[in-house]
């Protein structure tokens, strides 16, 4: 065990010894494997943040249905009647609330800064209201029901309020898809320019290998500096683009806060978790140690 820790111990010492040797072609792979690093990085800071936004909407079909302004109550009311019997006809299971118009406006005045606005209009200008709730088992039925909903006597407008909720989940469900291909792709990108970098580090060592292995050195021995280099470039690689990603969050988040004031929100994107950011570091080291390892296992068996 002693032995084994030694080994490492020279194996890195070596890797910072060749690291001194040639720093500023080190400091560039390291900077180009960030900037790789850092767009997959960046799509999965930006999917993070919205995750949570449409999980927490509802994504089950709603459908409002806005009575006529000048339909008296009781024929709003009575309209229940005919959309009930057309569920079960349709064998749909759904909740039917009916909202007044009087209950709308006082929610609208609580929920608004438009409260003077409303007053000065000398009455009510909504409709009464419907909205109907249906379950995920039934979203195929959906534009079938709304067509005929339209066409029943004293129905205005008749809106399908969670569609848009709906686009929000299948858009992020194809910015992950993105985001995987993006990142396998600058992945390659990552262990080319590592496996180019320590090939380059082998062929300048070639005397310095050549009489190791005449001092009896085995493979091993001659490969892990390497592999230290390798996986030290990608971890430094990772850091850094996670600092980049971080530091370009500030001024994006400014820009936001003046947007979202425009719709009373206070959203803003936060950098990864420590969880997903150790994560991303073991990766980024991997692939690091990978292209490293696949250098030098085809340049040294060429050279012998």
């Amino acid at each position: 065990m002693t032995i084994w820790f030694r080994e490492h111990l020279f194996a890195l010492r070596s890797a910072f010894a060749h690291l001194r040797a040639a720093p500023g072609n080190f400091l560039f792979n390291v900077l180009v494997v960030a900037i790789a690093l850092a767009l997959p990085i960046a799509g999965l800071t930006l999917i993070e943040n919205i995750r949570p936004i449409s999980s927490q909407l509802s994504i089950e079909p709603e459908i409002s249905i806005f009575v006529s302004p000048d339909t008296p109550r009781a024929n709003a009311t009575a309209i229940s009647i005919p959309i009930k019997k057309l569920l079960k006809e349709k064998n749909i299971t759904a909740n039917l609330n009916f909202i007044p118009k009087d209950k709308a406006l006082a929610s609208l005045e609580q929920s608004s800064n438009l409260a003077e606005v409303l007053t000065t209009l000398g009455g009510n200008p909504l409709p009464d209201a419907y909205v109907l709730s249906l379950s995920n088992n039934d979203a195929g039925k959906l534009d079938a029901l709304v067509e005929e909903i339209k066409q029943m006597p004293d129905v205005d407008v008749v809106q399908v309020d969670s569609a848009w909720v709906k686009r929000l989940a299948a858009l992020v469900q194809i910015l992950q898809l993105g985001l995987i291909f993006l990142a396998a792709t600058l992945a390659v990108v990552v262990v080319v320019v590592v496996f180019n970098a320590t090939r380059l580090q082998v062929i300048s060592h070639q005397a310095e290998i050549a009489v190791t292995r005449l001092l009896g050195a085995t493979n091993s021995f001659i490969h892990k500096p390497y592999y230290y280099t390798g996986a030290l470039l990608g971890l430094l690689a990772g850091c850094l683009a996670l600092g980049l990603i971080a530091a370009s969050l500030q001024p994006l988040n400014r820009a936001i806060a003046e947007f979202a004031k425009l719709y009373a929100s206070e959203f803003h994107l936060a950098p990864l978790g420590s969880i997903p950011s150790v994560i991303l570091l073991a990766v980024s080291m991997l692939l690091g140690l990978m292209g490293a390892f696949l250098s030098v296992r085809r340049q040294l068996a060429r050279a012998s």
